[in-house]
């Protein structure tokens, strides 16, 4: 991306969010990013202080979603690139998560997302155009024991997108999901960790609580994924047309989802003659 362009990121004050924040404003381009904590911005903000411009935002917070919005488009008169990057992974069995565990999982990786575009798209298409970047996670399409709610807010968000690609594609606003894999960042530290049951103690969700347990919250320390080099490929999509539908990064999200493509296929072939056998005889 060479020409200035304008973005408005969520998730901006740690992880992947920072990491693209940082390389947009190095490179001249300006990002409104609003957070819950803007003052853990304000490094950024002291080094290019005509280039971003954020607020205190709960995601949450439909409402002040909705005016946040709003006044970031104000501000630059227009916003080519919006980057839903905000988002919390929940750890436990199904039967060990917490009622609130699976609301907030809902909540702040689906329908936050959901809001977020859909107060977007007035803008978007008043301006002719633009690009909605959501990052999802490998998790979008494999699934792993212990990351039920995790995995059923990224497939869900990632369906609700699916769906709207062809809706808002005729007003030029194009849509792409980002897949990344085991990226060092500190994700694995900011992970809602369930009480355990002790049923489950020597089933896989215990396997995998044991490697977490042992790993001190440093899930992604020896990580593949580089955050610098993810946040320049997700800035790099952005210029790409017509915008791809799904971006894998990382060698571990390629193989996983590759794996898991090729096993669901295998199984619908499997079951080719079961479904041809329910139709009407001709």
């Amino acid at each position: 991306m060479t020409n200035p362009s304008s973005w408005l990121v969520t998730g901006a004050s740690a992880g992947i969010g920072r990491a693209v924040t940082r390389h947009l404003l190095a490179q001249g381009h300006r990002v409104a990013a609003p957070v819950r904590a803007p003052q853990r911005l304000a490094d950024l903000a002291d080094a290019y202080p005509d280039l971003l411009w954020t607020t205190e935002l709960d995601l949450l917070d439909t409402g002040r979603l909705r005016k946040v919005v709003e006044e970031a488009f104000t501000a630059f008169g227009r916003i080519d690139v919006v980057l839903s990057n905000a988002g919390r992974g929940a750890f436990g069995a199904a039967e060990e998560l917490s009622d609130e565990a699976v609301d907030e999982q809902i909540a702040l990786n689906m329908t936050a997302p959901i809001q977020l575009l859909r107060a977007a798209l007035p803008h978007l298409r008043g301006q002719g155009g633009g690009r909605f970047i959501q990052t999802s996670t490998m998790g979008g399409q494999i699934s792993s024991p212990g990351g039920s709610m995790y995995h059923a807010s990224k497939w869900g968000v990632e369906g609700f997108l699916e769906s709207v690609i062809p809706e808002v594609a005729p007003f030029g606003i194009g849509i792409t999901m980002i897949e990344p894999g085991n990226i060092r960042t500190g994700f694995g530290a900011a992970l809602s960790i369930s009480p355990a049951l002790d049923a489950y103690a020597k089933t896989p969700v215990g396997q995998v609580r044991q490697f977490i347990e042992k790993s001190g919250g440093n899930l992604t320390g020896s990580a593949p994924g580089d955050p610098v080099k993810v946040a320049a490929a997700i800035i790099d999509t952005a210029t790409q047309e017509p915008a791809p539908r799904r971006v894998a990064l990382g060698s571990d999200a390629y193989d996983a989802i590759r794996s898991s493509l090729t096993g669901r296929l295998a199984e619908l072939d499997a079951g080719h003659q079961v479904a041809l056998s329910t139709d009407f005889a001709s």
